[in-house]
């Protein structure tokens, strides 16, 4: 049984770890670089391991329980894959598309009854912006996690997670593999592995949302720099991916060098 906690306590760690791979940072950087509230970036980072999880459970589970063997062209594509998302988001961070496609399908923050009805009983009386916007949104039911941040942006760090999942299913389960033969501690393990993931990018996205969070009250200017920046990594890794795994590893040649990694 100690032997058992001890595993567990093994790959928690290690899925957390593996939540602070670069591209697994830039991807979610990318996405945090609009986040308005202190608790999206906990909640993004919560819901991109939930979409890994997902990827990694099912890819996962179909090597070890099943001896699934994932040809090279394939693996190379699930990661080819990732290289694809981090271009797609730099670039829709650089051309201000991934602000404009927030700001439209994030829906307003809703009016509790009592909010609504103490808006129009004032209406002519002057209010500060301030004491305003706290008192609409310092009373009332909690509105829900839909109704406060939309479908888009619960759904896009999910659809992010689950590319992610793509490129290091195959290693996971392999390792995990080589090292326990029992399949249903192997799955287990698996499962506390994908906690820990989603675990460790829920914190981190947190740390990572404050310096965005800071800029957007403070200055628009510094918050920019900080949106194009994490733009500009997330297209150039994208770009350096894509060549390696294209050209260096082959998938694009046709002289295939891929190893689970």
């Amino acid at each position: 049984m100690s032997e058992l906690f001890a595993l567990a306590g093994f790959g928690f760690l290690l899925g957390m770890r593996h939540a602070t791979d670069a591209d697994h940072v830039i991807a979610v950087t990318t996405i945090l670089s609009r986040s308005r509230r202190f608790l999206h970036s906990t909640m993004i980072g919560a819901l991109w391991g939930l979409g890994h999880t997902v990827t990694v459970l099912i890819v996962g589970t179909a090597i070890i329980a099943f001896n699934v063997i994932i040809p090279p062209p394939v693996g190379l594509a699930m990661e080819l894959a990732v290289a694809v998302m981090l271009i797609t988001l730099g670039i829709l961070n650089l051309t201000g598309a991934m602000r404009r496609l927030t700001e439209r399908l994030t829906p307003p923050a809703p009016l509790h009854g009592h909010d609504h009805a103490h808006r129009h009983a004032h209406a002519e009386e002057p209010v500060e912006h301030g004491h305003d916007h706290a008192h609409l949104h310092g009373h009332g039911s909690d509105p829900g996690l839909l109704a406060t941040f939309g479908w888009y942006q619960l759904a896009r760090p999910v659809v992010v997670g689950l590319v992610h999942g793509l490129a290091g299913s195959a290693a996971v389960a392999l390792l995990v593999l080589a090292t326990i033969q029992d399949t249903g501690t192997a799955i287990a393990y698996l499962i506390v592995f994908c906690l820990g993931v989603a675990a460790g990018m829920a914190m981190l996205t947190t740390l990572i949302g404050l310096p965005f969070l800071v800029s957007r009250t403070r200055s628009e200017r510094i918050n920019r720099w900080l949106t194009v920046g994490s733009g500009v990594v997330s297209l150039a890794l994208g770009i350096y991916l894509g060549y390696r795994i294209g050209f260096v590893d082959g998938l694009f040649t046709g002289d295939l060098h891929w190893e689970p990694a």
